[in-house]
């Protein structure tokens, strides 16, 4: 696999390797990844408890997501980038909204916290690549378009 070529695409690489990691314990090791979130973790379920059916979905999908953001690094899909910084500082509120609602257990704002700080760095990375890549869009051919234009 090919290392990240800028800023951004480090930060979307270590969240991608981090969700590919963490959906991989939900599917291999649910009950340590109820753990780390602080949720309960009873020696019986009760009859109707899906806890472990919506575990292995949110696994399945972390574990998804992961490919999906290392897949997004290797080609240096800026656009995805710019994507992922508006909807993980949706799903930061959307989780805080939940701890503070008292729907998720403290813990879980990690994942809030997690989110929101991952979504920034995103960001601050886009935006030290646009400034690294000025100087050369300006030292371009006058009529050249820039080279992220066709992503």
């Amino acid at each position: 696999m090919k290392l990240p070529r800028s800023a951004a695409g480090w930060t979307i690489a270590v969240f991608g390797v981090l969700a590919l990691v963490m959906g991989a314990l939900g599917l291999l090791w649910p009950a340590a990844m109820l753990r780390m979130l602080g949720l309960e973790v009873p020696a019986t379920r009760a009859v109707g408890d899906h806890t472990g059916t919506f575990l292995l979905a949110s696994s399945m999908a972390s574990f998804n997501m992961g490919v999906y953001y290392l897949l997004a690094t290797v080609t240096e899909w800026r656009a995805f980038y710019r994507f992922t910084v508006v909807f993980r500082l949706v799903t930061f509120t959307v989780f805080t909204i939940a701890v503070l609602a008292d729907i998720a257990p403290g813990r879980f704002f990690g994942v809030a916290a997690w989110e929101g700080l991952g979504a920034l760095a995103t960001a601050v990375g886009l935006r030290m690549d646009a400034r690294a890549a000025a100087p050369a869009e300006l030292a371009s051919p006058a009529g050249a378009a820039p080279a992220d234009a066709a992503r």
